[in-house]
């Protein structure tokens, strides 16, 4: 791999744990399960250099302490969430570098599905800009509100929908065809929407990965990302049967109707 290559590995039923390798070396995103990130560093006789938590959940972590015994990776992970190890403890403003393969991050604080959500932004050797975004945002979704309000998830979401359009999105789900069919619900006439569904349906039809998705199709076709959209406040509004004053208002009427969906 003489290139910087970014490879989605799938764990249990539907997670993707995200690998980034150059030369011999890797750079690893929220391993729930240690076996499919070690197969693959096993087959590309890779040296695994880090481990790059989002928040703590165990679908995300599970994997942290056989890797890194296996290993010695280092660990970073979030600042104020409990995690089965962790070497460097990381909040928004902080930036970390990765150069055997190419990488250096900077770290969002995207409080919502947990407490202590982060993210992490940055551009790969060609030119590509990436978001390793954990369970904050999905294609077409958002992750549910486990510890945190419609607000802090709004403005989470704030900060990931600012980040460049051709931003590659690296949620940590396979999510897509279900939040689709959700979405066409908010909005049936959206023809972007209908076209993606359409192309993530034969991927997944053929076994391909619908992600990563990219902030641009995020905006024209995920409902969360798109609560100033008339058609889209107006359908938070008919299915709440109540007048919405405020994005937060649309928001929360938007991930409760996706909770019940």
């Amino acid at each position: 791999m003489v290139t910087t290559e970014l490879i989605p590995v799938p764990a249990f039923t539907d997670n993707y744990i995200w690998l980034v390798c150059k030369d011999g070396h890797a750079v690893v995103v929220d391993p729930g399960q240690s076996a499919p990130v070690q197969a693959v560093l096993d087959e590309h006789n890779l040296v695994l250099d880090a481990i790059l938590l989002t928040h703590h959940h165990a679908d995300h972590v599970g994997g942290v302490l056989a890797l890194q015994q296996r290993t010695g990776a280092t660990v970073y992970g979030p600042a104020s969430e409990k995690l089965p190890a962790c070497d460097h403890r990381l909040q928004e403003g902080d930036t970390v570098q990765f150069p055997a393969v190419g990488l250096q991050l900077s770290v969002l604080d995207v409080p919502g599905h947990t407490a202590g959500h982060i993210a992490y932004f940055g551009t790969l050797p060609s030119g590509k800009p990436l978001v390793f975004c954990g369970d904050t945002l999905f294609a077409a979704g958002c992750g549910r509100l486990f510890e945190g309000t419609p607000a802090q998830m709004l403005n989470s979401l704030g900060k990931l929908r600012a980040l460049p359009p051709e931003t590659l999105v690296c949620c940590a789900h396979e999510y897509t065809l279900a939040n689709l069919r959700w979405a066409l619900q908010v909005e049936p006439g959206n023809p972007v929407l209908q076209q993606r569904w359409k192309a993530d349906s034969q991927l997944r039809s053929d076994g391909v990965p619908t992600l990563p998705s990219t902030m641009a199709l995020e905006l024209d076709t995920n409902p969360f990302l798109r609560v100033s959209q008339t058609s889209v406040a107006k359908a938070a509004a008919d299915y709440a049967k109540a007048r919405l004053d405020t994005s937060v208002d649309i928001f929360a009427c938007l991930r409760e109707w996706k909770n019940n969906f």
